[in-house]
This record gives structure tokens, sequence and C-alpha cells, in this order.
């Protein structure tokens, strides 16, 4: 049996190492309770959630309550892997905030068609993206009821 991380597991993936570093700083200054983990594209978010690859031990890859998918990464795209993930039914039901630059209204409402739980657009500032963060936790992990992972 996976033991059950004692923290709720946001698994972040963003190809940009810049971006990472200030989510994690973000959601630390957020105060959240949270487990923040990073991979750097579609590839490599399949791998972990699918367990493949570095990703095989459950302690490696312990199964995300969120992911925050960018959309422009290399290898397999946020579109792909969201479409890949809403379309297989062992991880279906994890939530996916779009966390990303891009604001165009064609990808808002194609994204919210494959599966999106949320959109938000990225925000510049860092006491905005401390805002994001916080308003992520307390909305998925304080006010909504979530499927057991």
């Amino acid at each position: 049996m996976t033991p059950v991380p004692s923290k709720k597991v946001i698994l972040m993936a963003d190809d940009d190492a810049d971006d990472r570093l200030l989510a994690g700083d973000a959601l630390q200054e957020s105060r959240a309770e949270s487990d923040l983990r990073f991979v750097e594209n579609g590839e490599e978010l399949m791998d972990y959630l699918l367990r493949r690859g570095r990703y095989l031990e459950a302690a490696a890859a312990p199964r995300p309550h969120l992911i925050l998918l960018d959309l422009n990464m290399p290898l397999k795209d946020g579109r792909e892997a969201l479409r890949e993930i809403k379309g297989h039914p062992d991880l279906r039901r994890i939530p996916v905030v779009i966390l990303t630059t891009s604001n165009a209204d064609t990808d808002i409402g194609a994204l919210y068609d494959l599966g999106a739980n949320s959109f938000i657009t990225k925000p510049f500032q860092f006491e905005a993206l401390v805002k994001v963060m916080r308003i992520i936790d307390q909305y998925w992990f304080q006010s909504v009821e979530l499927p057991k992972v």
C-alpha cells in the first residue's frame, strides 16, 4: 500500500526554471501546507503520473492532488498532456489548473473543452503570484472535496 503523504501534493509542469523557482517561493510565502513537486515538460509529467522511468518508485512520485500545467513546453506541450491525462481512466480525476502566460480566448475555451478544471494567467509580479498560490491552496485544499488519491 502506498503511504499517504502528510501534505497535499501539487505537481507543477513548467519548462522555465525561473517560473518553477518563483512558484516554489510564492507557495512558501503564501504559507500553504503543500508539497510542490516539479517536472519540466509534458513527457516527464506523464512519466511521473504513470510511474515510468525515474518515477517507478511510489516515493519518487506520490500521486498529486492537483496539477499546475504550463502550455508551452518542449517534447509534449500542455495541451497534449492535458488531453492524455483527461483521457486516462486512472488520471482523469486529478484536477488540472492551467497556469500559463497565454491568455488568448481561443486557448481558454479549447482547454476547458479538453477537461481543464481552471485557467489562470501567470502574474508577472511576485506578490500577485503569492496571492494566486494562496487562492489555489484555499480553493482546492480547504474548500472543495477532492477524490481520494
